[in-house]
């Protein structure tokens, strides 16, 4: 059943986008773009723990860790 729903997204989807023009994509891209100015993006980010270990130490900060399982969309 999860698999038909996410056909079924897929589907929809490839239909909504192919009656977008280009400028209408251009301005939803512009809308989903976050600001360079946002905080999170001040973050030093690290794909290494190791790495966010010594910065950690170094700076006396703790480590925030992002973690997750799976299909950002649930699907398989």
């Amino acid at each position: 059943m999860r698999h038909l729903l996410c056909v079924a997204l897929m589907l929809f989807s490839v239909q909504t986008y192919a009656q977008l023009t280009e400028s209408e994509f251009k301005d939803i891209r512009e809308t989903l773009t976050p600001d360079k100015s946002e905080l999170w993006r001040t973050i030093p980010w690290k794909l290494s723990v190791i790495e966010a270990q010594k910065m950690s130490v170094q700076s006396k900060k703790p480590i925030f860790i992002w973690s997750m399982d799976g299909h950002p969309l649930a699907c398989v």
